[in-house]
């Protein structure tokens, strides 16, 4: 079996200004601090970043997660369901610095979910009739350039039309890790991590804990090792 390890100084291979990062992870949690540090140290800038929420912008309220990058200023679009914890994501988005996308957090799941299965969107009644259905760019439909995102009558019920989320980079932090990538996530660690995997083209995980390959119960494996292409140990 090919080693997965990756020390924390190569995760600057994976990055390119410009490119699409998914977070894993709840108000910071299951956000992978040291991988988020790494970034920051790479330089790297103009990222388009998809996450559950954008934790803090002050350590000393909560883990900062992708607000790092965010106080930083690398984060050129933020594609997340909750700001209000971020003053400083409040401020950029309010002085037009980085663009704001928020979606329902359900939404957001399913249209991660959409992206990793193959799927060309997804149905929801959320949002229908709100600032939720406009969108930044037109969007082309049944031939026709249109400016709010579709709307579908079924069964006389409307649903808005969410186009599926994809990265080409998913950071994700799990509590226990075996070498093969299998991994087990700690209550809300855990959120969008599993959809997240599925979703984007490299993975990388940050692990608390690494054990032997078949020390993990299989009915514990909350995202299957397949799905992993690299694993920061501890350090």
């Amino acid at each position: 079996m090919k080693s997965k390890r990756l020390e924390i100084g190569q995760v600057a291979s994976f990055l390119r200004d410009g490119m699409t990062i998914m977070y894993g992870g709840f108000m910071g949690n299951g956000t992978p601090p040291r991988i988020m540090q790494a970034i920051l140290d790479s330089g790297v800038k103009d990222l388009t970043v998809i996450g559950d929420d954008a934790a803090f912008s002050d350590a000393t309220k909560g883990p900062e997660g992708i607000g790092l990058l965010v106080r930083n200023k690398r984060v050129k679009k933020m594609i997340t369901g909750h700001i209000g914890l971020n003053k400083e994501a409040q401020r950029q988005m309010i002085t037009g610095e980085m663009e704001i996308e928020l979606c329902p957090i359900g939404t957001i799941a399913e249209r991660i979910r959409a992206g990793g299965s193959g799927l060309g969107g997804v149905l929801t009644p959320t949002g229908v009739g709100t600032s939720v259905g406009d969108v930044d760019q037109p969007l082309t439909f049944n031939g026709q350039q249109i400016n709010r995102k579709p709307v579908l009558n079924i069964n006389g019920r409307d649903y808005l039309l969410e186009l599926p989320l994809k990265a080409d980079l998913a950071v994700l932090e799990a509590v226990q890790a075996d070498k093969y990538g299998n991994l087990v996530y700690y209550t809300s660690m855990r959120n969008h991590n599993p959809l997240m995997a599925l979703a984007a083209e490299t993975v990388i995980v940050e692990a608390h804990q690494i054990v032997e390959v078949g020390c993990i119960d299989p009915d514990h494996v909350m995202t299957p090792g397949v799905l992993v292409d690299h694993i920061i140990y501890p350090g």
